[in-house]
C-alpha cells in the first residue's frame, strides 16, 4: 500500500495530450494494466490521475521504460488500435546490450512464435555505441573480465510479443538485465560487478499522424539506463 500511494503522490509525466489521447513517459516496473496479482497500474493511475478512464492502444511491457499512447474514449481506443496495427504508428527503442551485432545497421527478421504459431517479426537496428567493459573482479565466471557491450536504436517493423527481446537474444546479443531472455551468467555479473538490475530497454521515440502530419515525440534515456551506460561505457577498455 505504501508504494501504492508513494506513485500516486508522483504525477506521471503526460509528454502529449489532445481530445483523443494521452502520451505518458512510463517508468520501468510499472504494469500497463491491471490484473492477477498486480496491485497497481498505468492505466488505473492515469485515469485517477486525469479524472476518467483511460484506455491503452498498445503493449509496454512492466519492465520496459517509456512513450505509451492511450486512449481518451473507447471509440478514440478502436481508432488508434487500428492505426498502430496498420504500421501508422513508427515506435523507437533504446537498448543496452551485451554482444554487439554485426555490421552498424541491420534487420533482424527470425520469425517469432505466437500461441503456437510462427510469425514474421521484422526489427531494425542502428548501433549507436559499443565498448568493451572491463570487469577486474568476476570470481566463479570461468574467468571472465571483458563483456562485448552496445547501446542500440531499434524500430519496429512489426509488434510481436516480445519481439525485440528475442531478436536480440537470438543475434547473440541480448539486452543487459533481461531475465526472460537474456544471458543468466552475465546478468548475474552485471548485477554483481555494476549493480544493474532492471531491464535495459526503452521506447524513446513515436511518430504518429495527427492532422494530416506526421509528429515526432521523442525522450531522453531514462535514469536507470543512463546510469547503466555510463557504469559500462566508463569501465570500457582502451
Amino acid at each position: 500500500m505504501f508504494q501504492f500511494i508513494l506513485l500516486r503522490m508522483n504525477m506521471l509525466p503526460v509528454v502529449f495530450e489532445n481530445g483523443e489521447i494521452i502520451i505518458v513517459n512510463k517508468k520501468c516496473g510499472l504494469a500497463v494494466q491491471g490484473g492477477a496479482g498486480i496491485r497497481f497500474s498505468l492505466d488505473r493511475l492515469l485515469s485517477e490521475q486525469v479524472g476518467y478512464k483511460v484506455y491503452p492502444v498498445h503493449r509496454l511491457d512492466k519492465d520496459t521504460a517509456g512513450l505509451l499512447v492511450l486512449a481518451k474514449t473507447a471509440a478514440a481506443a478502436a481508432v488508434w488500435t487500428n492505426l498502430i496495427a496498420s504500421g501508422e504508428v513508427r515506435k523507437e527503442y533504446a537498448a543496452l546490450c551485451a554482444g554487439i551485432p554485426p555490421g552498424k545497421k541491420g534487420t533482424f527478421t527470425a520469425p517469432i512464435e505466437t500461441k503456437g504459431e510462427r510469425k514474421s517479426a521484422v526489427t531494425d537496428y542502428v548501433v549507436c555505441r559499443t565498448a568493451e567493459t572491463v570487469f577486474p573482479d568476476a570470481p566463479g565466471l570461468d574467468g571472465v573480465q571483458t563483456v562485448p557491450v552496445s547501446l542500440l536504436r531499434l524500430t519496429l517493423g512489426t509488434g510481436r510479443m516480445h519481439q525485440i527481446r528475442i531478436h536480440l537474444a537470438q543475434a547473440g546479443c541480448p539486452i543487459v538485465a533481461d531475465d526472460k531472455y537474456g544471458d543468466f551468467r552475465l546478468n548475474k555479473l552485471f548485477r554483481s560487478g555494476r549493480g544493474i538490475r532492471k531491464l535495459q530497454l526503452a521506447a524513446v521515440k513515436l511518430t504518429i499522424p495527427l492532422a494530416g502530419n506526421k509528429n515526432v515525440f521523442e525522450i531522453d534515456l531514462p535514469e536507470h539506463l543512463r546510469n547503466a551506460c555510463g557504469l559500462l561505457f566508463d569501465s570500457a577498455a582502451t
